[in-house]
C-alpha cells in the first residue's frame, strides 16, 4: 500500500475545460485546476480571493463603459447610455450630455481618443467628436474638412445640372437619388456641391460649393462616402498622425486614412506623400471591418480575416496591405482589440476563441494563437473586454453574465484562467489607470461599480463613525436584499436591508456592508502511478498542507462538506475583533477511502469576506492496486 506525496506549488495553468480531464500528460495538468471561482491567479503562480465591488451609482438601464485619459493626472470614464453620456472623475458625475444614440446602438459604438478629444462612431449615427475644453464638456458632430467620396451607382448614369454656380437643380437619368442625401455632398467633374433638398429618385435642388465646368451630361460624378443615405463610420483609430476610419455600412471592407497631420481632411490629391489614402480589402471572402488597432503594423480585424497595413511611414506610394491570419472578429457588436505586453488580444467571431495576434520576426508575419484553448468551457460569447496591466490581468465579461479572467505574462508563460461570478450579472468592463470598472445588473436595475482592494463584498459601501452607532443607511440599491456585514474589521451575520439600511447588534465605529460572493478552489483528480502500473483501486487522502499568505479565513471540504480550519484566533467565521492574518502552513488530515477517482480530493470554498491567498498545496495520498 504505497504512499505518494505531491506539491502543486503553481496553479498558473489556471482552470482547464473538462475535456482536459484525461490528459495527465500536459503541462497545463500539473500547474492546473478543476474548478476557480472568484479568485485571482498571480503572475508568481498562487491564488487570492478577488477584490470586492465598490457601488458608484445606479444607471438607468444597459451602458457602455469607455476610459479617457487626457493625461497622467486627469483620467476620466465614459458612461454611454441611451441617449445620454455622463463623465466621471473618481466616482463623481462632472458632466451630462445628451446624444444622439438608442440603447439598442452601444454595442456597436465605436471609439477612439486624440488629446483633449474623444471620437465616436456608428454604422447609423453621424460621427460624434466629445471635447474636454477649459469650460467644460461638449458633443457635436464630426466636421470634415474634406470628406471623402465614392462612386455607388452604375458608371454609366449621367448627370446634368441648370446652372454653373449658386442654387441648381441636379438631375440623373437613374433613380439613383435616396431621401437621406438631404445634405450630402456630390462631386461633379470634380467640383463640389451640397444637396439641400431630394426632389425624387432622379432629381434634388443643391448649392454649389465650386464653380461647375458645365451643365451637359457627364458620368464623372460621385458622393459622399457618408450620408444618412449611405451610412456612417463602424470603426476608428489613429496611426501615423493620420485618423483611420474603417468600413461603414454600405462600404464594410473599405480603409480611409486622412492626410497626414490634418486628422479631417480626407482629400487624396494627386498621390503626394502626406495626402489621403483609400483602398478596399479585396479577397475570396466577406472582410466587413470589425477593428482598428495601432501597433507595429496598422492591423485590421474583419468579420473573416486578420489584416496587416505597412508602409513606413505610410503614403499612398509605399502602403502595402496583407492578409495574415482567418480567425474573424464578432458581428453583433464592436470587441476594441487591447495591447497586452506587445501583442494585441481580440475576441474570435466564433464566441469561444481569445487570441492573441503577435508578429514573429522569424516568419515576418502575424499569428494568432488561441489563448483559451485550454479553458474553452470559460469563454461564452465574449461582450466586452479590458487589460488592467497593473495586475496583468484580462478581464472578458460573458453572455451569461460572468467574468473570464485571464492572467496573460508572456515572459514567464503564464496563462491562467478563472471565472468571476456576483449575485446577478456583470454586463461591461473598462480600465482606466488601473481601475477596473464594471457594469452589473441585479435583478433589471443596473449599476456602475469598480473593484477595490480591500473590499470584500460586492456592491458594497463603507462608512465610519466617531463613536458606533446601530444603523447605517445610504444602501437603497440594496433594498430588501439580503448582505454581508464587515463591522469594525470583523464579519457579522447577514443582515437584511429595509428603507434604505441596516441595524447592527451591537453597534460599530465602521463598516462594509454588500453581497456576499463565494470564492471556491477545487483540484484536478489525481494522477497516480504504481510502481508496476496506473493505478486504479481505491485511495485515500492522508494528509494536505496549504501554504498561506495574509490569510483570515480557510474553509476546507475534506469529503464532509466545507468546514472552517482553525488557526491562532480563527475557529469561527464571525468574531467580534478582526482576526489576524496568517502567514504559513496548515496540515488536514483525511479519512476514508475514495472509489470515484473524479472525485475531488480536498476543496476550498467560502464566503467570508476575509483576506485568503494560496500559494501551494502538497498532498500525502495512500493507494491500493
Amino acid at each position: 500500500m504505497p504512499s505518494i506525496k505531491r506539491a502543486k506549488t503553481s496553479f498558473a495553468a489556471g482552470e482547464l475545460a473538462p475535456e482536459l480531464l484525461g490528459r495527465p500528460d500536459l503541462r497545463a495538468f500539473e500547474n492546473g485546476a478543476r474548478r476557480l471561482r472568484n479568485v485571482f491567479i498571480q503572475p508568481t503562480g498562487g491564488l487570492t480571493r478577488r477584490p470586492g465591488l465598490r457601488h458608484v451609482t445606479t444607471l438607468p438601464g444597459p451602458a457602455r463603459l469607455i476610459p479617457f485619459e487626457f493625461n497622467t493626472e486627469q483620467t476620466y470614464l465614459m458612461v454611454l447610455s441611451a441617449g445620454a453620456l455622463q463623465v466621471f472623475q473618481g466616482d463623481a458625475v462632472v458632466a451630462t450630455l445628451p446624444g444622439p444614440w438608442s440603447g439598442a446602438m452601444l454595442p456597436q459604438i465605436g471609439f477612439t481618443q486624440n488629446a483633449d478629444t474623444l471620437l465616436l462612431v456608428h454604422p447609423e449615427m453621424p460621427p460624434q467628436r466629445v471635447t474636454r475644453t477649459p469650460s467644460g464638456w461638449t458633443i457635436a458632430p464630426w466636421g470634415f474638412l474634406r470628406e471623402p467620396f465614392f462612386r455607388f451607382a452604375d458608371p454609366a448614369v449621367n448627370l446634368w445640372t441648370s446652372g454653373v454656380s449658386g442654387n441648381v437643380v441636379v438631375s440623373a437619368d437613374a433613380a439613383v437619388f435616396l431621401p437621406g442625401h438631404a445634405g450630402a455632398r456630390l462631386r461633379i467633374g470634380g467640383r463640389r456641391l451640397v444637396i439641400g433638398t431630394v426632389i425624387g429618385g432622379t432629381q434634388v435642388a443643391a448649392t454649389v460649393e465650386e464653380t461647375l465646368t458645365g451643365t451637359g451630361p457627364i458620368t464623372d460624378w460621385d458622393e459622399s462616402a457618408f450620408s444618412a443615405a449611405r451610412g456612417w463610420p463602424v470603426t476608428c483609430c489613429f496611426h501615423q498622425d493620420r485618423l483611420v476610419i474603417g468600413g461603414s455600412r454600405d462600404l464594410p471592407n473599405r480603409l480611409w486614412l486622412s492626410r497626414t497631420g490634418d486628422l479631417f481632411n480626407f482629400d487624396m490629391g494627386t498621390g503626394l506623400d502626406d495626402e489621403a489614402i483609400e483602398f478596399g480589402l479585396v479577397s475570396d471572402q466577406v472582410n466587413a471591418i470589425r477593428g482598428l488597432f495601432s501597433g507595429r503594423h496598422l492591423q485590421v480585424f474583419t468579420s473573416g480575416a486578420e489584416w496587416m497595413v505597412s508602409g513606413d511611414p505610410l503614403t499612398p506610394a509605399s502602403i502595402q496591405l496583407n492578409r495574415q491570419t482567418r480567425v474573424g472578429s464578432p458581428v453583433d457588436r464592436l470587441i476594441p482589440p487591447v495591447d497586452v505586453d506587445g501583442a494585441t488580444v481580440f475576441v474570435a467571431r466564433g464566441g469561444q476563441g481569445v487570441h492573441e495576434f503577435a508578429y514573429t520576426d522569424v516568419a515576418q508575419a502575424y499569428q494568432a494563437n488561441d489563448l483559451a484553448i485550454l479553458a474553452r468551457h470559460l469563454v461564452n460569447g465574449p461582450v466586452s473586454m479590458a487589460y488592467d496591466q497593473k495586475e496583468r490581468l484580462l478581464h472578458l465579461v460573458m453572455a451569461d453574465g460572468s467574468i473570464g479572467t485571464l492572467t496573460l505574462y508572456r515572459a514567464e508563460q503564464v496563462t491562467a484562467w478563472t471565472r468571476q461570478e456576483t449575485q446577478g450579472a456583470f454586463r461591461a468592463v473598462a480600465e482606466s489607470e488601473g481601475t477596473v470598472w464594471v457594469l452589473t445588473e441585479r435583478d433589471g436595475a443596473f449599476a456602475l461599480e469598480r473593484f477595490e482592494p480591500g473590499l470584500a463584498l460586492d456592491a458594497a459601501l463603507t462608512g465610519s463613525a466617531a463613536s458606533p452607532q446601530e444603523s447605517w443607511s445610504g444602501l437603497a440599491h440594496l433594498e430588501g436584499r439580503e448582505v454581508g456585514i464587515l463591522a469594525d474589521g470583523a464579519p457579522r451575520a447577514p443582515g437584511t436591508v429595509l428603507d434604505g439600511r441596516v441595524v447592527l447588534d451591537p453597534p460599530a465605529a465602521s463598516v462594509e456592508i454588500g453581497l456576499a460572493f463565494r470564492h471556491e478552489v477545487e483540484p484536478l483528480p489525481p494522477d497516480l502511478v504504481s510502481a508496476t502500473a496506473a493505478a486504479t483501486g481505491p485511495l485515500r487522502l492522508v494528509a494536505v498542507t496549504f501554504r498561506l499568505l495574509g490569510t483570515a479565513a480557510l474553509s476546507v471540504d475534506l469529503g464532509r462538506g466545507a468546514e472552517p480550519v482553525s488557526f491562532r484566533r480563527l475557529d469561527t467565521p464571525l468574531l467580534d475583533a478582526p482576526p489576524p492574518r496568517f502567514t504559513g502552513d496548515v496540515t488536514l488530515r483525511g479519512l476514508g477511502w475514495r472509489r470515484d477517482r473524479l472525485r475531488p480530493l480536498w476543496r476550498i470554498e467560502g464566503e467570508t469576506p476575509l483576506p485568503f491567498t494560496l500559494l501551494s498545496v502538497t498532498t500525502e495520498i495512500r493507494m491500493t492496486d
